[in-house]
Order: C-alpha cells, then structure tokens, then sequence
C-alpha cells in the first residue's frame, strides 16, 4: 500500500498530458505531477517519491523530500500561528500543522523547536507535534550499554540536556559530562552510558572505553587516532597544524596526548603518533 508520510518507491503505470500515473501492488493510483516527471520514465520502472494528504484530502505524492518523515523528529521554524495551530517550515507545501493540543508548550513565530511528525491514523493526515515524550517509550528497550546511538537534543534543564535516542526512547545528557557545545534540534552521535533499573538512559558523548580519560579532548583525540592508526603530528608539531588538524590547542593537545601515553595506548615519534591500543 502507499504509505502517506513516507519516501517509497513506486512503479510507473502509464503517461498522461497530466504526468505520470503511479501505483504498488495494491492497486491504489496516484498522479505524480509533469512538472515532477523524471528523465528515466519508462512503464514498469519505479520513481522515489514522499506521499502526503493536500488540503482537501486528497493523496499526492512528490519527488520533493521533506525535513523528516513520519515516525522522526528534526528541528523546525515557526512560519506562522493561525486558529488551528503553528504552520512550520518542513520543505513542502502546505507547511507542517502542529495543533494547539499538540503544542508542550504555546509555539512563537520564528522559533526554532523540536517537531515529531506524526500521523493521524483516523484521517491519514500528517501533522506535527512537540509533546516528544509522548511518542518515546522505554518500557521495551532496544538499547543496551555502551552501545552507539543516534541523538536529537530537545530539551535542556539544570539535570542536563534531554534526548531522543534512536527515534524510540528517552535519555539524559548529564551537564556534568557535556564537555563541548551543543544546542536543541542537534543531531548527534552518543553512547548509552548506563541503563537504570527503571530503564531509564544515562547517555554520554564520549566513547564508554575512554570515559576514564581527563576530559573530551582526550577522548576525541583517542577515537581519531585509533580509526586513523597514526597521525603525523606530535609534541613538536606547530599550533597551527594541531589546530587545522583537531581543533584544539597545542597546550590541549599535549595534555591529551600524555593522558593516552600514560595508558600505553599511543606510542609517540618524531614523525607522529601511533595507536598500539
């Protein structure tokens, strides 16, 4: 079936003045727009395209790519509050709803926020929402510790920075731990620290294996040497090339550098650093 909210390959079933008539196995059609039509349009081949309700209704599909499908969370701007909701800016026409009910707490124009976008599955409308925690459970978990996951930040508290990991569960992001900047509505990489009895996700930023380290320096420096296997800089290396090279200062980058000789990790030359970790 044509899934609305989604990007799916579809096949092409015949020409019209109009565009292409595209449809899967369920015999469900739609038209996909001349303006939209693909170089390679041959019947029986396949187009991408995201399929979504127009204002009447009605099911269309598009080669456009939203910011997100249904089922994930991305950051958008507010483009406009109206009686019905916030009109946010996801990529496509019309803009995504987010309905007064949906709203944690009363959206401004021009902000940025955390969206879930979301189905209605009496209307197969899409719509979008910012009460994450309700689309995230960690009754059943799919994670485990010390696993790498993929994170949305959503919001930000005295605890620290709250998370949504892999799309299905809730974590915190200790401000303690947080080593570098980070912002709501970024999209980055994490580890799961721990997993508390009532399954609730401590996540950290840096690699479980070098939590024992000084700081977030050391970590990125230990995780890039070892994917690398050597780097050509060392403690006589200038500034500017650790800088170009890390992002950090020489002072930093020595500081780091010693923390992982002393753990027998690196083994330090004239022409570089090698990882024997």
């Amino acid at each position: 079936m044509i899934r609305t909210g989604r990007i799916q390959d579809l096949s092409i079933l015949r020409h019209t003045s109009d565009g292409l008539v595209l449809g899967d196995e369920d015999t469900t059609e739609v038209l996909l727009p001349e303006s939209e039509r693909p170089t390679n349009d041959a019947i029986g081949g396949t187009v991408k395209v995201f399929a979504y309700r127009d204002g009447a209704g009605k099911l269309q599909v598009t080669t456009l790519a939203p910011k997100a499908q249904v089922g994930e969370f991305v950051p958008m701007r507010v483009k406009a509050v109206t009686p019905a909701g916030a009109l946010m800016e996801w990529g496509l026409s019309p803009d995504l709803l987010v309905p007064h009910s949906e709203q944690k707490k009363p959206l401004v124009d021009g902000r940025w926020v955390v969206v879930r976008v979301a189905l209605n599955e009496a209307t197969d409308r899409i719509y979008g929402s910012t009460r994450i925690e309700d689309f995230l459970d960690n009754s059943s978990l799919t994670v485990k510790q010390g696993q790498e996951v993929a994170l949305v930040v959503y919001g930000r508290s005295d605890l620290g920075y709250s998370v949504v990991v892999n799309n299905l569960h809730h974590g915190l992001v200790h401000a303690n731990e947080v080593f570098k900047h980070i912002s709501v509505g970024d999209r980055i990489p994490g580890y799961v620290k721990s997993v508390r009895p009532d399954n609730k996700l401590d996540i950290t930023l840096q690699p479980i294996g070098y939590r024992q380290y000084i700081d977030a320096n050391t970590a990125m420096l230990a995780k890039r040497i070892q994917a690398k296997g050597f780097i050509a800089l060392s403690d006589n290396s200038s500034a500017e090339e650790i800088y170009a090279e890390f992002g950090i200062s020489k002072k930093a980058f020595k500081k780091a550098l010693g923390a992982l000789y002393k753990e027998r990790l690196v083994r330090i030359g004239d022409d570089g650093v090698v990882w024997v970790g």
